[in-house]
């Protein structure tokens, strides 16, 4: 191969070229173009994290048309108009998140005073157990509580300001709340239509290709929506049992706290069982709350080795160190919020991914989105889909 012909990763000078070793000159051509796209992804998450009051409550939005998609073409499938059909679907779903809210306070409510009762005989018991116990002298823990008031008014202006801002942000979570409501009504009535409208921005070449990778990944988002509904449901239900058999109280808001939490996988339902121990050992000591720890073990136990891998694990086909990473990731980039939404869009990302990759002349007409059969990974057979042609 002559001069001329070899290929030059970067433009530099033909007298100085000879000069740079061919190592040097090919990972400096890498590294440039990694730091572009690593520089492209911060601004990215900068973009995101500005946006994040609008970002947040559409992605929830994606998340809930999702659960609500399946309901919404079963009612049309029905000769239900959508619109009438989103509009059903919506009432019925808050109805349904108003009731069980409602269930949840009224419990706490009637609770409370038991709650405060039992609190005060386990905070008497920790007392005597100092004296009696440990040995430790009235006075030492009078300066304790002393201590702890204290500082509490040292720091009151700081407390003060803290609950000037949340009472601000609760101004912004109605917003997020509303926003996240109005543009669901807009996903389930016309999104078929709203994604035709975003397709006409991508060339014509290869419009098909991303559309179907597209179509894949709202599946695939589907998918995992309704799997971590059953798991959260049986979670729920296998600590809700547990509680109430050992007598904790609250076991209906803890089993509602169960459920909630069960959609951030693996730290969800590890704080929530976290915060079921805590109450069981508040209010019934130290042997309960060692049966609660094992209940919900127990119930993990379930979730992580028979659960997830046949419900999730067919959904979304995902490793367990892609979740975690995933969950880890978004947790420090956008807190709670990143945590609940980082496996849903690295499920999508796979989905679409793998269909771009691996599907050579796909075409949107054969991809239902609410019953689809994934792109085949590498080493798996593609799908039969002649004999059961999708939806649009």
């Amino acid at each position: 191969m002559s001069d001329r012909q070899k290929p030059r990763f970067l433009a530099e000078d033909p007298a100085t070229e000879d000069l740079v070793p061919r190592g040097l000159r090919i990972s400096a051509a890498f590294a440039w173009r990694f730091l572009v796209v690593i520089a492209a992804l911060y601004v990215i998450l900068w973009l995101i994290g500005r946006l994040s009051v609008v970002v947040i409550p559409v992605s929830i939005a994606l998340l809930l048309a999702a659960l609500g998609a399946p309901l919404v073409g079963h009612l049309v499938n029905v000769k239900v108009p959508r619109g009438l059909a989103t509009a059903i679907v919506l009432i019925c779903g808050l109805a349904v998140l108003g009731g069980l809210l409602a269930f949840v306070i009224i419990q706490f409510t009637d609770g409370l005073p038991q709650l405060q009762k039992q609190l005060n005989n386990s905070l008497s018991q920790v007392r005597d157990f100092l004296i009696n116990d440990l040995h430790l002298r009235q006075e030492q823990i009078q300066q304790f509580i002393d201590n702890a008031i204290g500082f509490l008014q040292n720091n009151q202006a700081a407390i003060t300001t803290n609950a000037l801002t949340t009472a601000s942000t609760v101004g912004e979570i109605l917003t997020g709340l509303l926003l996240t409501l109005f543009v669901t009504i807009f996903f389930l009535a016309g999104g078929e239509k709203i994604w035709s409208f975003v397709m006409l921005a991508v060339p014509g070449y290869v419009r098909d290709r991303v559309d179907v990778a597209g179509r894949r990944g709202f599946a695939s988002l589907v998918s995992y929506v309704r799997a971590t509904a059953a798991v959260a449901v049986v979670d729920a239900v296998g600590i809700g049992v547990g509680l109430w058999i050992v007598q904790v109280p609250l076991v209906i808001p803890l089993a509602t706290l169960v459920f909630l939490g069960a959609f951030v996988p693996i730290l969800g339902a590890f704080v929530a069982g976290a915060v079921a121990v805590l109450v069981a050992l508040v209010t019934n000591g130290f042997i309960t709350a060692l049966i609660v720890l094992g209940i919900v073990v127990l119930v993990m136990q379930l979730e992580s080795h028979i659960l997830q891998p046949l419900l999730l694990g067919r959904a979304v086909k995902l490793h367990p160190l892609a979740v975690v990473l995933a969950i880890a990731a978004g947790l420090v980039v956008a807190g709670i919020a990143g945590a609940l939404l980082a496996v849903p869009l690295l499920a999508v990302l796979n989905a679409g991914i793998r269909s771009l990759i691996h599907e050579k002349d796909p075409h949107p007409a054969d991809v239902d989105v609410l019953h689809d059969q994934q792109a085949p990974a590498p080493n798996e057979e593609p799908a039969d889909t002649e004999d059961e042609p999708g939806k649009r």
